[in-house]
């Protein structure tokens, strides 16, 4: 039987309280602070989400941990992490297999410096839950409920065409990253195909998995869209990764276009390549703000990535009713439809 709780009413008397629901523990009303862990405020989503658990938590404080910030104020742990780092991809970071920004998250090491790091700061309770953002690391401490929220795992990659198995991280990296999945309460994933290789690829039980998938950065509020944008002959690509996102083969695809369509219009938002190519407009990086009216002048949006955790902009372009071209990996197929 649950166990009866008793409050004091402002006059003294005794009343019985309605049990807690079954799962909950009898301290979890007690707790009024939440363990918001981030790497860092970056990409968009990171903030937005910060944003969105204050508002949902208006009676909590929201906690807010940038883990990347924090190891790198840590200076012998950065040291000590440089002799793991080229002990485990030295070979791979000389011969431009591996860049040496995502080594250094990817030791032994740092893995184990984090979760002992996340232990002291939580530990000492008076928290209701801890929120993980992506899965390079693992936030959960004993005796508080943990969840997760990720659009990748590092194991997906091999259900990409031609991935080179050579790219992967170390095998006992890749071994502790089964362990953030398994010390969740709830793993939230971005895309069904994330959700597919937890299964499949980290033996998660189904019942410790739910597809959410994610909404927009851009506000979508006060879509303004008028017949005529259809007619400009606009393509838009919205991307910061030029190369992942398959902007070479965007521009060799407009040389084609333009053959046929010589007053097209191909504008490029969020990066700034070094191409030559005419009827082009490289805006760059932008303001979140500002990112809208693109979308609004637009005619059609192309992004033929090679490589997508999930692509939050393609579900800004459907909401401002642009036909979308893409290609059909990663999560994409969850939003676009043939």
């Amino acid at each position: 039987m649950p166990q009866k709780i008793l409050a004091r009413q402002t006059d003294g008397a005794a009343v019985e309280l309605p049990p807690e629901p079954a799962g909950i523990p009898l301290f979890w009303h007690a707790n009024q602070k939440i363990a918001f862990v981030r790497p860092r405020p970056y990409p968009p989503a990171n903030e937005v989400m910060a944003q969105m658990m204050k508002k949902s938590y208006p009676d909590c404080e929201v906690e807010v941990i940038e883990v990347y910030d924090r190891i790198k104020r840590r200076k012998d742990v950065v040291l000590i992490n440089l002799f793991h780092v080229f002990k485990e991809y030295g070979p791979d970071i000389l011969a431009g297999k591996k860049s040496f920004k995502h080594a250094f998250w990817r030791t032994r090491y740092i893995f184990k410096a984090i979760k002992t790091m996340m232990a002291g700061l939580l530990s000492h309770g008076g928290y209701r839950f801890s929120f993980q953002m992506q899965s390079l690391f693992d936030a959960s401490v004993d005796g508080v409920p943990h969840f997760l929220y990720t659009d990748h795992t590092h194991l997906e990659n091999l259900y990409y065409p031609g991935y080179d198995r050579a790219k992967l991280f170390a095998r006992p990296w890749v071994e502790l990253e089964k362990t953030i999945y398994q010390n969740t309460a709830i793993n939230f994933t971005r895309s069904a195909n994330i959700s597919r290789s937890l299964v499949e690829q980290y033996n998660c039980p189904d019942n410790k998995i739910v597809c959410v998938r994610a909404g927009s950065n851009v506000d979508t509020g006060n879509i303004h869209k008028d017949g005529d944008s259809y007619a400009r002959k606009n393509i838009l690509f919205v991307g910061i990764d030029w190369n992942r996102k398959g902007g070479p083969d965007l521009v060799e695809a407009f040389k084609l276009v333009l053959q046929a369509h010589p007053d097209a219009r191909l504008t490029i938002v969020g990066c700034k390549p070094e191409i030559d190519l005419p009827n082009c407009d490289i805006v760059g990086r932008l303001p979140l703000g500002e990112i809208g009216k693109y979308y609004e002048q637009a005619s059609v949006f192309c992004l033929p990535t090679t490589l997508e955790p999930f692509g939050i902009v393609f579900i800004e372009a459907l909401s401002h009713k642009l036909p979308v071209v893409a290609t059909n990996i990663g999560a994409i197929p969850d939003c676009v439809v043939e």
